[in-house]
Formats: structure tokens, C-alpha cells, sequence
């Protein structure tokens, strides 16, 4: 290395050289950006100095080298796992830092986490983004869908580096300034939450083809393939098709059969929940998705629970081809009412937080490179484009009509699933969702009047704005 190569000021430094640090570091030295990478773990510095090649990449496992190789004021992104590590991190860059540097949080960190960790370096002059990423390995390298948010002045540092490195759709780059504070990471963790109850949807589809119809994997391979090409056209449905077809070298069988079904949640899918019920927005079929993950963990329990309740015997002596598209009709609305729910979290969250999101905006920057990218964000980003003040999209007229005309093949598969006692509380939920938010009356009056009855918690009537309490015991019958 020359003294000029010592000298040099890199524009961004990156702490985590990990699969995801790598790829992400690697996309901005390919459109021209100077970058400096760190790791503790001198493996991965090394295979970063490999693959760097005649890139404009430095690689070190030291901190101070890393940090007097950035520029002022300097610019460091941090792609380390969420929780202690990002607290970690920062604690051991903050003596190092000067007045307006930037840390840019890029895990996957929970929203509140990121407020706190915005105001303690406020206090050291420090500014601090969280900015989620979306699209694994292969969206960091060729381009993501990314999320940021905090500062506008912050994100306008960045600004030309990320639209360079995200995924483009119609030439449009998949980032956007979403808002103020933590507005970054709370619409990651969303995106997240919608990300389970599709997964969720779509491995419900393939329990009933696999039991009802007894497909093989050829056969599912096919079908999901077919459905990648219309409407439900995602990222999603394309590598089903393909996990469908791939061989386990081991055995020589379709690798999705020797794979156990226990399927577990790094915890977005949970916080979104959890969100949701802090903001009293209803995300049902999130909600199932994080459950039933939750549930498939107690394989020896359903193991017992199996040999006590006989399953009902699977019957059916329909069309298969009518079958077939009954299904892909549920799991489009399905899908449908999921992002609706996401949406409608989305904008409670804007209000209640002040970060003044977008939902058409964000409905652009998923439409490439992210994990729930589909065909779909086009109508969803359409509905907010000509509604700025659209509550829920079940509201849109055009999304509505898709609803409207489908809602019946939903309702045949769920009957179906239930006679036959195939688990599909996904979609079931989605239809519990869609008749519950159509419905004009809810039976909650009977809830208030026994809310009231056991303890005083009073109701509304419906024919004078006020608050009643009764004695329940006097004047009963």
C-alpha cells in the first residue's frame, strides 16, 4: 500500500462484513463510491479484500484505521445484528466520532430501539438513521428495496448512494426519504409482518394441493409457476416454484420434503403484532402467521395431539381444474386483505408517531427488490396515488370489485379446508378479517353489555351521545 493509498479519505465505511455488509459494500464500489469496510473477524475481512479485486474497497480488522479512512464528516453504516450488538457498536465507534457524523442503523432493529438510540446521540452531536433493507443477499448485491428514515439533512447525505444501489423499477430507484425518527425501521418491520402472512398464505395453499390433491412436487412446481404469471405474479410465488424442483443432493428426493417443519421468527413478524395491538389496528392474518410459526414448534406435542384426534378423512371428487382456481382466487384475496392490514398499521403508526408517511410512496419502493415485491403493489400504489386519504385499500373502488368478485372461490376453500380438517387459519383469517371490516353491525354491543355487567365499564347507546352504567340485576326477568 503507497502513502497515497494511506492518505486516502473513503466516502462510506461499513461495520459488518457479513454476507449482507459485503454485498451491500461491493454494489456501492461498483457505481464509483469510495468505501472502507470493518470486522472484528479477520476471515471476513479477507475474503472482502478477495472479492474486492481493483474495486475502490478498503478492508480492515482495525477500528481506528477504519475510522481515520472516512472523510468528514464521516458516514458509517452498520449492518450487525439487531439488539446488544448495535448498542455495542456504537459505544465502541461513539469516542471516535466528531460533531455530525452519521451512523446509519441497516439491521433489522426494533423501532422503539432506534428512537432512543437517535435521542442519546443527538446529545453527542451525533446523527443516527435507521434504515431497513429488503431483498437478502442478492438485493444487496444488485439492488434492494431500502427504508430509510430519521433526519431529511441525513438522508440527504446518502441520498445519491442509495438511489445508485437500490433495485430500479421503471427506471425509478426503490428508496425514498419515508420520515422523521425511527419511520425507517417501523416500516421495515411492517414489510416484515406482511412477509409472514403471505409466506403463511402460500404454504396453506400447498397443504391443501399436497392433501386434498395429493400433488407432487412436480405438479405444485407447475402450479405455483403458472400462478407467478398473473395476478399473483411476487418474488414469493417465484422461489416456491423453484424450492419445488430443487433435489437434495443427499437423499436424491425434492429437498422441501426432508426439510423439518418447524419454522421459526427472529422477532419483526412479533413486534408488528405487537404494534398493531398498542395501536389497536387489526392485523389478523399477521397475527396467525407468528402463531402458527410459534406453533409448529411443538412438533412432538402435535406429534401426540395427532394420534388422539383422528384427522376427518379427505374426500374430493370435485373438479380439480375448478379446484385449482378457486385457490389461487383465495390466496389473492387473501394476499390482498394481508397489505391491506399492513397498510392500514402503516398509516395508525404515522399519526400516533408524527412520521407523516407516504403509503403510495412506500407501495413504489416495494414494488422491486424486496422480499414481498408482487404485481399488486401496482394497484396498491394506483389507490393511494388517487387517494391520498384512503383509510384502508378494502376501501379502493377497483381493489374492492377485485374483492367483491373473488370473495365467493375464498369462501368454497375455506369451507373445503374446514370439512377436511386441513389447517389454513391464514386464509381463514383473511376471510374473518374481510366479513368483519364489510360488516355495518358487530355483535360488540352484547361485549359492552357484559363488560358493563361484570364490572362497571360502562357503553354508549346508540340514540344519545353519552355514557350509561346499569344495574344488570334490577328489572331482569
Amino acid at each position: 500500500m503507497t502513502d497515497t493509498d494511506k492518505r486516502k479519505q473513503y466516502e462510506i465505511g461499513m461495520v459488518g462484513l457479513g454476507v449482507m455488509g459485503r454485498n451491500l459494500l461491493l454494489n456501492m464500489a461498483d457505481h464509483g463510491f469510495s468505501v472502507v469496510g470493518f470486522d472484528k473477524d479477520m476471515n471476513k475481512v479477507e475474503a472482502l479484500r478477495k472479492e474486492a479485486e481493483k474495486r475502490d474497497i478498503r478492508c480492515t480488522a482495525n477500528l481506528q484505521e477504519f475510522i481515520s479512512s472516512l472523510g468528514l464528516p464521516r458516514t458509517i453504516i452498520l449492518l450487525v445484528p439487531a439488539g446488544a450488538p448495535v448498542d455495542s457498536v456504537i459505544k465502541e465507534l461513539s469516542p471516535h466520532l466528531q460533531k455530525d457524523d452519521l451512523i446509519i442503523d441497516s439491521g433489522n432493529s426494533y423501532f422503539k430501539d432506534t428512537d432512543l438510540r437517535i435521542i442519546r446521540l443527538k446529545e453527542k452531536g451525533i446523527l443516527f438513521m435507521g434504515m431497513g433493507i429488503s431483498g437478502g443477499e442478492e438485493g444487496a448485491r444488485n439492488g434492494a428495496s431500502i427504508m430509510p428514515g430519521g433526519l431529511k439533512k441525513a438522508y440527504n447525505r446518502v441520498k445519491l448512494v442509495l438511489e445508485a444501489v437500490a433495485a430500479k423499477v421503471n427506471n425509478e430507484p426503490c428508496v425514498t426519504y419515508l420520515g422523521p425518527l425511527s419511520a425507517g425501521h417501523f416500516v421495515k418491520m411492517v414489510h416484515n409482518g406482511i412477509e409472514y402472512g403471505v409466506m403463511q398464505l402460500i404454504s396453506e395453499t400447498y397443504a391443501l394441493m399436497k392433501l386434498v390433491l395429493g400433488f407432487s412436487e412436480d405438479q405444485l412446481q407447475n402450479v405455483y409457476n403458472e400462478w407467478n404469471k398473473g395476478e399473483l405474479n411476487g418474488f414469493l410465488l417465484e422461489i416456491t416454484g423453484n424450492i419445488f424442483g430443487r433435489v437434495d443432493d443427499k437423499t436424491g428426493k425434492r429437498l422441501v420434503d426432508e426439510i423439518l417443519d418447524v419454522a421459526r421468527q427472529k422477532g419483526t413478524g412479533m413486534w408488528t403484532s405487537q404494534s398493531a395491538m398498542e395501536l389497536q389496528v387489526p392485523v389478523p392474518t399477521i397475527d396467525i402467521a407468528v402463531a402458527m410459526r410459534d406453533l409448529s414448534v411443538f412438533e412432538e406435542q402435535r406429534e401426540t395431539a395427532s394420534k388422539i384426534y383422528l384427522d376427518p378423512k379427505t374426500s374430493f371428487s370435485g373438479d380439480e381444474i375448478k379446484f385449482l382456481i378457486q385457490l389461487r382466487k383465495a390466496l389473492y384475496v387473501s394476499m390482498l386483505t394481508t397489505y391491506a392490514q399492513g397498510f392500514a398499521l402503516l398509516l395508525a403508526a404515522s399519526e400516533k408517531y408524527g412520521y407523516h408517511l407516504d403509503p403510495e410512496a412506500i407501495a413504489r419502493i416495494w414494488r422491486g427488490g424486496c422480499i414481498i415485491r408482487a404485481a399488486l403493489l401496482e394497484d396498491i400504489q394506483a389507490a393511494f396515488h388517487a387517494r391520498h386519504d384512503l383509510l384502508n385499500l378494502l376501501l379502493d373502488p377497483y381493489l374492492s370489485k377485485e374483492i367483491r368478485e373473488n370473495q365467493e372461490d375464498l369462501r368454497q376453500i375455506v369451507c373445503l379446508a374446514s370439512t377436511n380438517g386441513i389447517p389454513i387459519p391464514g386464509i381463514m383469517a383473511s376471510l374473518g378479517y374481510l366479513d368483519a371490516y364489510r360488516s355495518s353491525w358487530l355483535p360488540a354491543n352484547l361485549i359492552q353489555a357484559q363488560r358493563d355487567y361484570f364490572g362497571a365499564h360502562s357503553y354508549e347507546r346508540i340514540d344519545e351521545k353519552s355514557t350509561y352504567h346499569t344495574e344488570w340485576l334490577k328489572g331482569s326477568k
